[in-house]
C-alpha cells in the first residue's frame, strides 16, 4: 500500500513541485490549498494529484481535514509544511493584522499540522516532517521581520519536535530555500529581483524542483538518521 504525503500549499511554486516529486516517488499525495480557485482545480486535473481546501490557520478545520483524509487515503506518513504567505512592511508601519496573518499562517499554521499529525505518526512510530524555512529567516530581509520571525520560529519549532519524536522513529527537518522561481518572486519588481540574483553567487534563482528533490530525498528510508537539521539551499547567497 503507498505511504501517503499531504503537501501544505501544494499546488504552487514549491509546493506544487514537491506534490508532483512525491507522487512520481511512489506516494499517495494530497495538495492542500486555502481557497478553491481555478489554478488548484487545473493542478488536481492535470496532475491527478488529490486537493484538499482548508486554512492552516483554523484548527479545528484542519483536525477535521486530517481526519478525513487518514479515513480515505490512510496515516499520513509524510507531512510538508510548505503554506506561507507574506505581508511585507516596515515594522513602524506594520499594522498588527498583517503581522498575524504572516504568523497565523507561516507558523501557527504549521503547529496545527503537526498537532493534527502527530498522534498518528507516534502510534505507528514511524513519519517525516519538513517544514519550509526560508534564508531570510538567516540573514533577515528588509521589510520582512513577520516574515523572518515566522520562518526563524519554525526552525526552532523543527528541532524541538524532532527531539520530542525521535524515539519514536520520527524525523523532523527544515529546509530553508533561497529566491525560488514562485509566484512570491513574481510579484517583486523586475528592478528589485535583479539587484537580489546580483547577491547570489550561483547568479539565478533556484528551481522548485531543486528544493523539491531534497524534499524526497529526506522521506527516504536512507535518510531516516538525519533529523533536527537545517538544509539550506540559496545558491551560496548565504554560507551558514
Amino acid at each position: 500500500m503507498k505511504k501517503v504525503a499531504l503537501v501544505t500549499g501544494g499546488t504552487q511554486g514549491i509546493g506544487a513541485a514537491t506534490s508532483i516529486a512525491l507522487k512520481e516517488a511512489g506516494y499517495r499525495v494530497v495538495a492542500t490549498t486555502r481557497k478553491w480557485i481555478e489554478e488548484a482545480i487545473v493542478f488536481q486535473d492535470t496532475h491527478q494529484i488529490k486537493t484538499a481546501f482548508f486554512d492552516v490557520r483554523n484548527y479545528e478545520a484542519v483536525t477535521k481535514a486530517i481526519a478525513g483524509i487518514e479515513q480515505q487515503q490512510g496515516p499520513i506518513h509524510v507531512l510538508v509544511n510548505n503554506a506561507g504567505v507574506t505581508q511585507d512592511s516596515f515594522l513602524h508601519k506594520m499594522p498588527p493584522e498583517k503581522w498575524h496573518e504572516v504568523l497565523d499562517t507561516n507558523l501557527t499554521g504549521a503547529f496545527h499540522m503537526c498537532r493534527a499529525v502527530l498522534p498518528c505518526m507516534r502510534e505507528r512510530e514511524a513519519g517525516r516532517i519538513i517544514n519550509i524555512s526560508s534564508v531570510n529567516a538567516l540573514k533577515g530581509q528588509i521589510g520582512q521581520a513577520n516574515y523572518c520571525a515566522s520562518k526563524a520560529g519554525l526552525i526552532g519549532f523543527t528541532k524541538a519536535i524532532a527531539l520530542e519524536n525521535a524515539s519514536k522513529g520520527i524525523t523532523a527537518n527544515a529546509i530553508a530555500p533561497g529566491y525560488t522561481q514562485t509566484q512570491m518572486t513574481k510579484a517583486v519588481r523586475q528592478d528589485i529581483l535583479d539587484k537580489i540574483i546580483q547577491t547570489i553567487p550561483l547568479n539565478r534563482l533556484a528551481h522548485p524542483h531543486e528544493i523539491a528533490s531534497l524534499i524526497c530525498y529526506l522521506c527516504k528510508e536512507e535518510a531516516a538518521y538525519i533529523t533536527g537539521a537545517t538544509f539550506n539551499i540559496n545558491g551560496g547567497q548565504l554560507c551558514a
